[in-house]
């Protein structure tokens, strides 16, 4: 593991002489050697991690059907340049100025979704009872009916709940790592709507060489 000062000042707190790149070289099994790269800033604890594999990758996107609840176990490497994606939910996680890459497992990835819905939630349920004779009282009792039935589905996941997980990434350094998952080239459409993630000019792969 090698840390090297970089020259130029955090993007959160703004303070100079305190980045610093920490990379790591490993293996990960299926997905064959990679990078891990992390960001951090000594002075505010802000950090942003990243996946680089070795041998270049195309863009590209995962997709696994969750129909057997031993799936929740398939490893997933997503980086911060990736979109995951449930559509038979309507759920989706883009990739915004600050997103890091994990390698986590299909159940990891809902739990990231059930975290989001919770805090949604949370958010309807203050607006409810503060607006508890508002006309738009009823709107916000919807939601949470709606904020229910997605915990639900995704708690069932693999089982009387089915639906696909996706993962496209523009950089092609994702991967869902199952015999059952399917890839695909992304379309000219897609290359063009998907975020790409964090500044490169703040993490670029050429760093980590």
């Amino acid at each position: 593991m090698d840390e090297q000062a970089i020259e130029i000042p955090c993007p959160i707190c703004s303070v100079e002489g305190q980045l610093a790149m920490v990379t790591n070289v490993d293996e990960i099994p299926y997905f064959g050697e990679h990078t891990q790269v992390t960001v951090l800033c000594h002075a505010c604890g802000w950090r942003q991690t990243d996946f680089i594999p070795a041998e270049g990758k195309k863009a590209g996107a995962w997709s696994l059907v969750l129909d057997d609840s031993k799936k929740l176990r398939s490893r997933v490497v997503r980086s911060s340049s990736c979109t995951v994606k449930i559509p038979e939910l309507d759920l989706e996680v883009m990739p915004g100025t600050n997103s890091t890459g994990y390698v986590s497992n299909i159940e990891g990835v809902l739990n990231r979704f059930v975290d989001i819905i919770n805090m949604v939630r949370r958010d309807v349920e203050r607006d409810v009872l503060l607006d508890e004779e508002n006309d738009d009282n009823q709107q916000n009792q919807n939601a949470l009916a709606t904020l229910d039935s997605l915990l639900k589905s995704i708690e069932q996941a693999g089982g009387e709940s089915v639906f696909t997980v996706e993962l496209l990434d523009p950089h092609g350094h994702s991967m869902i790592i199952d015999g059952d998952a399917s890839e695909r080239e992304l379309t000219a459409e897609e290359l063009e709507e998907l975020p790409i993630g964090p500044d490169p000019a703040v993490f670029s792969p050429d760093d980590a060489q």
